[in-house]
């Protein structure tokens, strides 16, 4: 059985008859569109989307971060008021 990531669920031919719905039901959670009880895809709203990419982007940084820290006895010293 596959783990569903979502406090609500429906079933896809729930989901078809009326996805506005569903949408105002599950407020600002995520849904769990399922296929032969198995998450087909999950609908999610735009905030709460870009919150997702925003995590994302902030993993990448975090991680470019930890690079550079590993990196910095190779750093030049400069002075900013000779940039």
């Amino acid at each position: 059985m596959d783990a569903i990531y979502a406090d609500f669920s429906v079933s896809m031919s729930e989901f078809k008859k009326n996805p506005a719905q569903v949408l105002r039901t599950a407020g600002e959670k995520p849904v769990a569109v399922l296929n032969h009880n198995r998450p087909a895809f999950y609908m999610v709203t735009p905030k709460l989307f870009e919150a997702l990419l925003d995590e994302l982007a902030d993993r990448d940084l975090v991680e470019l971060a930890r690079q550079r820290v590993a990196r910095k006895e190779t750093a030049v010293e400069v002075d900013i008021d000779t940039l």
